[in-house]
């Protein structure tokens, strides 16, 4: 049985003074689910274990990201996290000090009902 997408968020996040990547990201994950309100599950029944979330995180630099943190602090559904190059770093000219900002794709999928 295949799935079909419901929901797609977009988020962003930054980690302003410790060039943490998952913080980043975490945020952005953050920043997109603060915009959803799904109410299909309690309107017709359905478990969130049946959800598929796929959430796809850009930054500049993707193996910083710890891929299977953000996916354990996800609320509900099965979720994967997979980092791509995305994102920016911006470095403050004055310090040197690297703002690293992340941007999140958060989908999620029901099997197709019939």
């Amino acid at each position: 049985m295949s799935d079909q997408r419901f929901i797609i968020e977009m988020g962003m996040g930054n980690d302003q003074y410790g060039m943490d990547y998952t913080k980043a990201a975490a945020r952005a994950i953050e920043d997109a689910i603060r915009h959803s309100s799904i109410p299909l599950f309690e309107a017709t029944g359905l478990p969130h274990d049946q959800m598929r979330v796929q959430v796809t995180v850009g930054v500049a630099d993707p193996s910083q990201v710890d891929c299977a943190a953000l996916a354990e602090n996800l609320p509900r559904g099965r979720a994967s996290v997979q980092a791509v190059e995305g994102g920016l770093n911006v470095t403050n000219p004055d310090n040197g000090t690297v703002l690293v900002m992340a941007t999140a794709a958060v989908e999620a999928f029901l099997p197709i009902q019939v």
